[in-house]
């Protein structure tokens, strides 16, 4: 799924504010800063515990869902047993839990998990209480539709379009799409029965989500245009104590880009290509308008 313009746009401000916020945030901690911190588990101690308890999602297909047979796969599932083989040299050795939305942060905060790996997005409050790694994926606003006509932007204006009420998505498709008219609903399973009943020509949400949505539901599909991008992490423990931690997991992450062994996973969950990020300075070199 290639970006268009204006998501090439936001994904640039979004890494140029991870680069900026991490070199940052890190020198606050160097020089005694008072942020609060997530507690953690050092390295250390991960070791001689002999697993990695990582949260993620399980019920977010493609990125971490239960399986038929009751087995937590996904893109995010891969990345947390790639990381449990770099740091303690076995794939199998991690505990996964899976936490709701709101409990994401407090269970890093709370030293009930070493990393998050739960479609967590890079923001600048959340960088205040934890470190992010590099971005392993950047997701952002896609439309999914049964129609095979709505190809460009340009064949959004006039239409109707569902959104989540409450969303941030209703700003981001208004700003895009000012003659649009949004619907609001209060689930996805409302949103699916209003376009069933073609009282809406298309969903707006996140590309991952409706990845998902596209998977269960063969008649549906996404059209190939973001509106916006958002940087998608490892969440980690802020604090000196935790540099040998950050530091594996931001190598492998480097080092599964470099290799192509993310590009391959996210192709294999059906993910848009337009999401997997090389390493951050040779997105910020290559993007189209940049200096």
């Amino acid at each position: 799924m290639p970006y268009n313009r204006l998501g090439q746009q936001k994904l640039r401000q979004q890494i140029s504010w991870w680069v900026v916020l991490t070199l940052g945030l890190s020198l606050l901690s160097v020089l005694g800063g008072r942020v609060p911190a997530a507690e953690g588990a050092e390295l250390s101690e991960i070791q001689r515990r002999g697993y990695l308890i990582v949260g993620v999602k399980d019920n977010l297909r493609p990125l971490g869902f239960t399986d038929p047979a009751g087995e937590l796969v996904g893109l995010e599932i891969d990345l947390a047993h790639w990381l449990a083989e770099r740091i303690l040299g076995d794939a199998q050795a991690v505990m996964l839990q899976p936490l709701a939305n709101q409990d994401r942060l407090s269970a890093l905060l709370n030293d009930e998990v070493d990393l998050v790996v739960a479609r967590l997005t890079f923001t600048v409050s959340r960088s205040r209480l934890v470190d992010f790694s590099q971005p392993y994926y950047f997701d952002g606003t896609a439309f999914i539709t049964r129609s095979g006509s709505l190809q460009r932007l340009s064949d959004f204006q006039h239409q109707t379009i569902a959104v989540l009420n409450d969303s941030n998505t209703i700003a981001i498709v208004r700003s895009h799409l000012p003659t649009a008219q949004l619907v609001g609903v209060d689930s996805y399973e409302a949103a699916k029965a209003l376009l069933d009943m073609d009282q809406a020509v298309a969903f707006a949400a996140d590309a991952s989500v409706l990845t998902g949505w596209a998977q269960e539901y063969p008649s549906y599909r996404l059209v190939p245009i973001l509106l916006s991008a958002e940087a998608l992490a490892v969440a980690m423990p802020r604090g000196l104590q935790y540099d040998s931690l950050r530091q594996q997991v931001n190598r492998a992450i480097e080092q599964w880009q470099t290799e192509g062994r993310l590009r391959e996973r996210v192709q294999y969950w059906e993910l848009p290509d337009a999401g997997i990020p090389s390493r951050t300075r040779e997105m910020l070199e290559n993007l189209p308008g940049a200096d």
